[in-house]
């Protein structure tokens, strides 16, 4: 039986874990360890560029998957910032539902440290935290 997509969305956060704009953002204060968590933002090239986080990497979720593994069909190129399975990763969107995704998609791929910025850049500036746009 087919499912819809917030059904699916709704699965995805059975199996992910999700982060507070407010938690995320008194993690970012911290000293920043060697290797800085990856964010990770999934919205198309113009949704990002009219506003995003700071340091963000844009990579939009319908390639995702492609990119990540530098797949031909892009160009055989990816961020190195996605090189380490095992550096952290925070993904974000708009409102949450392809970053919930993303974060399962990111799971299956190997990654150990993914979370979900819950209720996307929506909840990000809705809270007062900083955006910047391209």
């Amino acid at each position: 039986m087919p499912i819809t997509a917030k059904e699916l969305v709704a699965a995805a956060r059975q199996q992910i874990t999700e982060i507070a704009p407010a938690a995320v953002a008194s993690e970012l204060a911290q000293p920043a360890p060697p290797a800085p968590p990856v964010l990770l933002d999934v919205r198309e090239p113009g949704e990002f560029a009219t506003a995003h986080l700071q340091g963000a990497i844009n990579i939009p979720r319908g390639v995702l998957e492609f990119q990540v593994e530098a797949h031909p069909a892009m160009a055989c190129s990816t961020n190195p910032a996605l090189a380490e399975r095992e550096r952290e990763v925070l993904v974000y969107c708009r409102s949450g539902g392809r970053a919930a995704l993303a974060a399962v998609a990111l799971q299956n791929m190997g990654f150990t440290q993914v979370r979900s910025i819950s209720g996307g850049i929506d909840a990000w500036t809705a809270a007062g935290l900083p955006v910047v746009a391209s």
